[in-house]
């Protein structure tokens, strides 16, 4: 248990996050895929634990990569949706229960709640 897919088209912050990942939660394996086409075929290998998406990337766009992870059988409550829109835009695109979290990743309260996911995810990797 631990497998996260961060699925962002901004190497830059995509990598950030990653190397982040990796030295709070070693415990946790990190993939980063920056085309959302070759993220499709990632996904529909399963074994995911916690999918990531960016919502606003070229071709297929994150709210696609959503529907296309729900239908192929990944949980909702696996899935974080992030976006640099703001919160009162994203909620009303995802209300609650669309899936487990939707966030702004650039606002720090909002990487918290990431944080949090993560840590959580860790404990459970600790055990399992």
């Amino acid at each position: 248990m631990g497998k996260i897919l961060i699925v962002d088209d901004d190497k830059t912050y995509s990598t950030a996050l990653s190397n982040n990942i990796k030295l709070y939660y070693p415990l946790l394996q990190v993939e980063v895929c920056n085309e959302p086409l070759k993220a499709l075929k990632i996904i529909r290998k399963k074994g995911i634990d916690l999918l990531v998406i960016d919502l606003e990337m070229p071709m297929i766009d994150g709210m696609k990569i959503f529907q296309f992870a729900s239908k192929i059988g990944i949980d909702k409550n696996r899935i974080i949706i992030l976006s640099g829109r703001d919160a009162d835009y994203l909620h009303e695109h995802f209300p609650l229960g669309t899936c487990l979290a939707v966030l702004n990743k650039f606002e720090s309260k909002q990487q918290a709640v990431l944080d949090m996911i993560f840590s959580s995810l860790q404990k459970k990797a600790q055990v399992g």
